[in-house]
């Protein structure tokens, strides 16, 4: 599959990649290596990894990644409450020692979480890293070692080794500068927000009904409110609610009813500071250029 090839099996999944994108994705799955996407939120890097999944026909197995994520949550953990019960019963059948230590470390106690879930697959499947600059750094390292290796050593059954390589796509979103470690072991691809074009593809792709007018004024209309001074720029998920709404509500052309434009704001702005910053004003002024 070529690049291109590739380009076209997102498109008709319902995603619109620029051909530095689709470059990025078909080179990693060539090489088998992970890949990093950075970009400001809202900009589409999660559906990477979700579009990814359907054009490969593979599961999706995510990880979100947080402040004080730790292997428990990310790697594997044994389920207690089952050992407990387990050792309780020993006991009343007089059984104890080294037979129930063996029994309850075992496979059948074992709790998988995204991490070791996604190297013990039959089929590769798409391992999403999601926002992992909002991990801590003592986290990144430890990440670095199973990109490394695809291994993971579970001290009481011993070293798991990758039945399939995933396909790893990480994103971030600029909370935190990554190591360069972390960036040696991927390959990168900044996502930004779509020109006008692809960003109309992109809504012309996900509503289909919705009068050509009408969708040039919403792209118009967004990216000029992208240039606002906002706390939080909409990004495309938003734009598409923003679309979904007006055309819930009948409207036609932007500059219809101011009132309902004002109120349609809010699937576009997510804070009161940016509510406030964008008056019925300022929402005309931009309609009219949109339109």
């Amino acid at each position: 599959m070529t690049f291109q090839d590739l380009q076209t099996a997102m498109a008709d999944q319902g995603y619109i990649a620029d051909d530095d994108l689709a470059m990025a994705v078909h080179l990693a799955l060539s090489l088998g290596r992970p890949l990093l996407l950075e970009g400001a939120a809202g900009v589409g890097k999660t559906d990477v990894a979700r579009v990814l999944s359907q054009v490969r026909d593979t599961e999706l197995i995510r990880l979100q990644c947080y402040e004080g994520l730790d292997a428990a949550q990310s790697i594997y953990e044994w389920n207690y409450q089952r050992q407990l019960l387990s050792i309780r019963a020993a006991a009343e059948d007089g059984e104890t020692g080294r037979d129930v230590e063996t029994r309850i470390f075992s496979e059948e106690f074992l709790l998988e979480r995204p991490l070791l879930k996604a190297i013990r697959q039959p089929e590769p499947p798409v391992l999403l890293i999601d926002e992992i600059d909002r991990s801590d750094e003592e986290f990144e390292a430890y990440l670095l070692e199973i990109l490394s290796d695809f291994q993971i050593t579970v001290p009481e059954l011993g070293t798991i080794t990758a039945t399939t390589r995933p396909i790893v796509i990480l994103t971030a979103n600029g909370t935190r500068d990554l190591s360069d470690a972390l960036r040696r072991r991927c390959l990168y691809a900044h996502v930004a927000y779509p020109d006008r074009a692809t960003e109309l593809a992109i809504l012309k792709t996900r509503c289909r009904d919705l009068e050509t007018h009408l969708a040039e004024q919403i792209i118009g209309f967004v990216q000029s409110l992208r240039k606002e001074d906002l706390e939080k720029k909409p990004g495309i998920a938003e734009m598409l609610d923003f679309a979904a709404a007006l055309s819930g509500l009948g409207i036609n052309d932007l500059t219809q009813d101011p009132t309902i434009l004002q109120a349609s704001l809010a699937t576009l702005l997510k804070t009161q500071g940016d509510r406030a910053n964008i008056t019925t004003e300022v929402a005309q002024r931009l309609a009219g250029k949109a339109a």
